[in-house]
């Protein structure tokens, strides 16, 4: 029984073994099918990446400057009273207010007329002395006369301009109280929140190490998750000399050109600030680069089979990766079914 046994322990050796190098053969012969690119040279761009809010560059609280009765002025554009999200230009009327007494008070038009009556007495001496007809005493009784009804008429000018709540420069309104028009209220009450958005700011906190490459005036691209197509420009507008001792970063600001207002005041954005530059250089795609044991790896076909090549890189942003070290231009470069391929893998090469 022993000796049968050891007998047929001897015939299937050999029988296990062809069928491993069957086995073998099979998954060598296997053409497996890929995607391939020629390797070439090109331009590649490293970025550091921060994230901010972005505020409205120019805002304003409007208030009135006098008590009367509030009234809330019609929007020219649509025909009725101005609401959220209405444009306005500088120094158009937003909000008017109602005060009898404090018109009177101001006697702007008797002002008015004082002015130009000292203005037509003030050239009927000059005349007067040109012919010798008034000393000189009262030539400058009449001018001093003319400037006293210039600075009351200006005043009162300056006084009755407080009765409308006007816009300071261009801009959006974004928050208008609940008032009744008609309601009487004080001076210094908030009436109307103003904002400007074509130019927004937006405050970063950079890497130390980078404190003398990111430079005034540097070009930013800026995106936001709302905005997936959009890319909008923005320049580096201040920088910090200071090291926060805590955070080993330091601070900059960014104005970010949005003419197109795309993005609004409080969202969250994306800023990419250029740290390096090659204009020519093996670059390939990120995400077809392995990781492992033997490092960075990809594979190229040579002769009908896939080859592996362990690669050096150098600069790399999220989709691109300068290769110093490993490949050479004019290589075909797989890009799809890298996954399953070992070195000396046959492939099927498909479009």
């Amino acid at each position: 029984m022993k000796i049968n046994k050891l007998w047929r322990a001897l015939l299937i050796v050999p029988v296990l073994a062809a069928c491993n190098n069957q086995q073998s053969q099979n998954q060598n012969s296997i053409e497996v099918p890929v995607s391939v690119i020629d390797v070439k040279k090109g331009p590649i761009v490293q970025y550091i990446n921060s994230t901010g809010t972005a505020n409205a560059a120019s805002q304003a609280v409007l208030t009135t400057e006098m008590p009367g009765s509030y009234n809330l002025a019609i929007n020219p554009k649509t025909g009725r009273e101005f609401k959220l999200g209405d444009q306005v230009e500088k120094g158009q009327v937003i909000v008017k207010m109602e005060n009898p007494e404090y018109v009177n008070n101001i006697s702007f038009e008797t002002k008015k007329l004082n002015f130009e009556i000292a203005g037509l007495e003030d050239e009927k001496q000059k005349s007067l002395y040109e012919k010798g007809g008034v000393t000189y005493r009262e030539l400058k009784n009449a001018e001093v006369a003319l400037a006293n009804a210039k600075t009351n008429f200006e005043d009162a000018k300056i006084q009755q301009q407080k009765t409308e709540v006007k816009a300071p420069f261009r801009a959006i309104i974004v928050d208008i109280p609940m008032i009744t028009n008609g309601t009487r209220i004080n001076s210094g009450t908030n009436v109307v929140t103003l904002m400007d958005y074509s130019k927004l700011v937006m405050d970063v906190n950079l890497p130390e190490k980078y404190l003398t490459t990111i430079k005034l005036g540097q070009e930013v691209n800026i995106t936001n998750y709302t905005l997936p197509n959009d890319t909008l420009k923005a320049q580096i507008s201040e920088l910090s000399p200071v090291i926060s001792t805590e955070t080993r970063t330091f601070k900059g600001k960014m104005t970010i050109n949005n003419a197109e207002l795309l993005l609004r005041p409080g969202m969250f954005v994306k800023a990419d600030i250029e740290i390096a530059r090659k204009d020519t250089a093996v670059v390939i795609p990120k995400e077809i680069i392995v990781a492992g044991a033997r490092g960075k790896t990809v594979y190229v076909v040579e002769g009908g089979a896939a080859r592996r090549r362990t690669i050096t890189t150098g600069l790399e942003n999220e989709k691109s990766v300068e290769v110093i070290e490993g490949l050479k231009a004019n290589q075909r470069l797989v890009v799809k079914g890298y996954e399953t391929l070992r070195d000396d893998s046959k492939v099927k090469i498909i479009k």
